[in-house]
């Protein structure tokens, strides 16, 4: 009697990928950080349109400290 060698064997069983959950979806982080920086920009377009020329550089000259911040926060580690 010969012993068969199992590496040799075909898997038989699929490892399929699960359905997807039809009652929620997931969303993913790259999906949430795209929302919100859609989001940033319309209300910045917004913003434009209700003060004209300061609603467009004082968003920016706001969010200066905080990218500054951020960046140090980042380096850091």
């Amino acid at each position: 009697m010969s012993k068969i060698d199992t590496s040799l064997v075909a898997d038989t069983q699929l490892d399929l990928p699960a359905a997807p959950h039809t009652a929620q979806a997931e969303t993913s982080p790259d999906r949430m950080i795209l929302l919100i920086t859609l989001v940033g920009i319309i209300l910045w377009g917004l913003s434009v349109a209700a003060f004209g020329i300061p609603g467009l550089y004082i968003p920016a000259l706001i969010a200066v400290p905080v990218i500054w911040t951020l960046l140090i926060i980042i380096t850091r580690g």
